[in-house]
């Protein structure tokens, strides 16, 4: 029986929701792997960003049907996805993590989390179910399950900023290179810089192998 695993969207491009390469690298990764692959993203609006500008133009964008371009139209609303019918969930990164997933772009370590999100990463901890984080989505581990008393261990590779903002969130923070990972076994998480660090989609693609592999091992260990 296949290994099922969520994979959880926040938009699609890097500025508004989640980075393309990232996601797509994963969705390979665990294909490669013949994984059951899950699409979702919470149904909320989102600020639009033009990619070419990098600035915000003005619109109000669906997460859900953003998200639905990478998906292919094969996604589903979270808050229909139960903890049970997964093995694994697995976050890519971009700015939607850190803008739609929760507000810690500009709250930073005293963000909120969306709701949804929240519920999927606290009920997969608690079941002992791997979670699986790239780029700066690790900060959403680091705020769930930190508030919870679990001292997370995560990384987003070596930038001091945000490690700090990982560490006030009750989190501690590993210095990682860019295709490495971070495997904190007690709270069954496996997280990876990617585009945390300036490099190209060879490098990010590495990293989120690694972080799959892992992820897909330890929901097999089970």
């Amino acid at each position: 029986m296949p290994v099922r695993v969520g994979v959880v969207l926040s938009g699609c491009g890097v500025f508004d929701g989640s980075e393309i390469h990232e996601a797509v690298s994963i969705l390979v990764a665990l294909d490669k792997r013949g994984a059951q692959i899950i699409c979702m993203a919470p149904s909320v609006a989102c600020d639009a960003t033009n990619h070419l500008t990098r600035s915000p133009i003005g619109q109000k964008r669906n997460v859900l049907e953003e998200s639905a371009r990478i998906a292919r139209g094969n996604i589903r609303d979270m808050a229909t996805v139960k903890s049970e019918e997964l093995d694994a969930l697995v976050f890519p990164g971009g700015f939607g993590a850190a803008k739609n997933l929760s507000n810690f772009a500009s709250a930073g370590p005293g963000c909120t989390v969306n709701p949804q999100v929240e519920r999927l990463v606290s009920e997969m901890a608690k079941a002992g179910k791997p979670v699986g984080l790239a780029c700066i989505a690790p900060v959403l581990a680091a705020r769930v399950l930190g508030k919870e008393g679990r001292k997370p261990k995560v990384t987003i590779g070596s930038d001091k900023a945000t490690a700090d903002a990982i560490s006030a969130m009750n989190a501690q923070h590993q210095v990682t290179g860019p295709v490495d990972i971070c495997v904190d076994e007690a709270n069954r998480l496996v997280t990876t810089p990617c585009y945390m660090n300036n490099v190209g989609p060879w490098v990010v693609f590495q990293g989120a192998d690694k972080m799959v592999e892992q992820v897909l091992r330890m929901a097999q260990a089970r």
